[in-house]
């Protein structure tokens, strides 16, 4: 991706970013853990937004892609302080949240911190609060020792780690236990054979948030990734018709 730029954080690494200048609000998309915005439904997001001359932004947490940093002192956040940060950056004023997995846990405190400026959001497989009912007990009480934990990882050939300073900031912003204040529409895609977060999950997310504009679409053969043809076709469709 030869267009990438680079913002540098007040930590002094380097983040890298695509931003598609157009009509707002900007579809900023957040990536899922340990992801980055090379991905299909990233890529697709953005060519959808330069067709319609809508402004898009594409981004790398610190410590994944092409930011500078270390994975390993990545947490909520500090990826939410970041994007915010680079929002500000780029002086755009308002934006739709397109968030996958831990993307959707992390636009729900985008969203707040941006407060009016966020006007919609999307969620393809939300994970909020996945520190809490995406580890076992004995997961748990390791994290709480200050060790990181590993399980295996059906997209590569590394164990996934959850480290600890992760998992402690993660427990501090849990959200599907009391209301959540937003009021713009909100678009959730899930798959019911994601085999890495719950579906019921988005129906617990759609409960929990404050807005009565709230539409859930189950995908009955749909996985975790809804990356296929047909799966990145139903989520330009739910933009087209937030665009509408």
């Amino acid at each position: 991706m030869s267009d990438v730029s680079r913002f540098t954080l007040p930590s002094g690494l380097a983040m890298a970013y695509r931003h598609l200048p157009g009509r707002l609000p900007a579809v900023v998309f957040l990536p899922g853990y340990m992801s980055d915005m090379a991905g299909g439904k990233a890529q697709a997001v953005l060519e959808w937004a330069r067709e319609r001359g809508r402004a898009c932004l594409l981004l790398d947490y610190t410590g994944c892609g092409q930011s500078e940093g270390r994975f390993a002192d990545g947490t909520l956040s500090r990826w939410r302080d970041e994007v915010v940060a680079l929002i500000d950056h780029l002086g755009i004023a308002s934006v739709q949240l397109v968030g996958s997995s831990m993307g959707g846990w992390l636009m729900l405190l985008v969203a707040e911190a941006l407060g009016e400026r966020c006007r919609a959001l999307v969620g393809i497989a939300p994970a909020p609060d996945f520190t809490e009912w995406g580890l076992s007990q004995s997961q748990r009480i390791e994290l709480a020792a200050g060790r990181t934990v590993y399980e295996d990882n059906p997209y590569g050939p590394e164990p996934t780690p959850t480290h600890a300073l992760f998992w402690s900031d993660g427990e501090r912003h849990k959200r599907l236990g009391h209301e959540i204040a937003f009021d713009g529409p909100v678009r959730l895609l899930h798959g019911q054979h994601d085999a890495d977060v719950p579906w019921d999950i988005s129906l617990r997310l759609a409960a929990a948030l404050r807005s009565a504009d709230v539409q859930v679409h189950l995908v009955k053969d749909g996985d975790h990734r809804l990356s296929r043809e047909g799966d990145i076709a139903l989520l330009l469709r739910e933009l087209a018709g937030l665009d509408a």
